[in-house]
């Protein structure tokens, strides 16, 4: 078996994470989870387990929405989606994610497209995985500039989802609500967790059993580099043809 990449990681991490799921949305532009959410898929498909639905905004062949985000919001109302994704400008220690801009609203300084439905969907989907390759301490801060959803709500406050677990290129953190704070539970192959902690501008708690994230086996990885790729031709043809160089790069 051939050298693993860095975003191969990341989508069969995100796979695992989604486990459980029965419907799983993706928003625009997130190829990485995307792909995770097609293998998932082709997993179940293999082991002729209990289908998986799949709602990827910006897709035809994978979304049987036909009213863009709208239907994906009555959807997450009723219960109907059990994982979705959020990332951030900038992501703090309790969950916070921030998707408005640099400084204080609204003069900020650095303004970025905004909050949409982040909010909505971080309160009614159960499984919301927060993911951004990017790790450095400009992007994990000790408290954002502003909250466009609030990881944690006052006690009293009715709410079914939340953050559980945030994904970035250097490894994997599970979120406890309870703390309203991130614990990381593995590294990916290379780093260290002085590197880590040097690079989070929040503290964080660290897994007594911390490791190395897992590699996928053989079989996982022959779905990914086959009818998983194929599958993101359509949406995603550009991230297609990155990952495909990529893989040959490693070999």
């Amino acid at each position: 078996m051939s050298a693993v990449t860095l975003r191969e990681r990341l989508i069969v991490t995100i796979a695992s994470l989604l486990e459980g799921a029965r419907h799983v949305a993706v928003g625009a532009s997130s190829p990485i989870p995307a792909a995770a959410a097609m293998l998932l898929r082709a997993q179940k498909e293999v082991a002729k387990a209990p289908a998986v639905r799949l709602s990827i905004l910006g897709s035809v062949k994978h979304n049987l929405f036909t009213n863009g985000s709208t239907e994906l919001f009555d959807c997450a109302g009723q219960g109907r989606i059990d994982a979705f994704f959020l990332g951030g400008g900038q992501i703090d220690g309790q969950g916070n994610i921030n998707l408005v801009g640099i400084g204080e609203y609204p003069n900020t300084r650095v303004r970025w497209p905004g909050s949409f439905g982040s909010a909505y969907l971080y309160f009614t989907v159960p499984k919301v995985i927060l993911f951004r390759e990017e790790h450095s301490p400009r992007v994990f801060v000790d408290k954002v500039d502003f909250i466009s959803a609030p990881g944690t709500s006052d006690p009293g406050v009715y709410r079914k989802g939340g953050p559980y677990a945030l994904l970035t290129s250097l490894g994997l953190f599970m979120f406890d609500p309870k703390k309203a704070r991130f614990r990381l539970v593995h590294m990916h192959p290379g780093h260290t967790l002085d590197e880590i902690q040097a690079a989070t501008g929040f503290s964080f708690d660290v897994d007594p059993q911390l490791s190395v994230t897992p590699s996928p086996d053989a079989a996982t990885l022959s779905l990914l580099r086959g009818r998983v790729l194929n599958e993101l031709q359509e949406t995603y043809p550009d991230f297609a043809k990155q990952l495909t160089q990529e893989i040959a790069h490693a070999e």
